[in-house]
């Protein structure tokens, strides 16, 4: 699928939109104002919004953990990966941490099946994943403030 112009200037707006919001969504506000910007209907925006996995109209946490779960993913593991990031946060695949600092996301490709099982964390892709490697990862964003 080719996009055009507009669709490609609404993709970045999105991404504007919720970068700049502190719990990582945008807001109905943003999308109506994204719809004037790029000279789209509200309903087009809102689909290009909801369409997209890197997108969220719901507030999410500081940290949002996207967890592959394609065939090669899903084959190399990424249930598992899935077990150790509930356990260590405490939280279902589509909750946030009580303090508002993670996350976790099913998506359906990250685009490194080389690397499976795979996970992004907001922008960074963190590929041939382990449980000690996911507990390291955590460990470090959680020393972050």
């Amino acid at each position: 699928m080719k996009l055009r112009n507009k669709e490609k200037d609404v993709i970045a707006l999105l991404n504007k939109a919720q970068r700049e919001n502190k719990h990582n969504y945008i807001t109905e506000d943003k999308l109506k104002l994204t719809a004037q910007e790029a000279g789209l209907s509200y309903s087009e925006v809102y689909g290009v919004a909801t369409f997209y996995s890197l997108f969220s109209l719901k507030p999410r946490g500081e940290y949002v953990i996207q967890v592959c779960d394609s065939g090669p993913c899903h084959l190399m593991g990424s249930k598992s990966i899935f077990k150790v990031l509930e356990k260590e946060l405490k939280i279902k695949v589509g909750e946030t941490t009580a303090d508002g600092r993670f996350t976790l996301e099913e998506v359906s490709c990250l685009g490194i099946c080389n690397e499976a099982p795979a996970m992004m964390i907001n922008e960074k892709v963190c590929g041939n994943l382990t449980p000690q490697k996911i507990r390291e990862i955590l460990r470090e964003l959680r020393k972050k403030k």
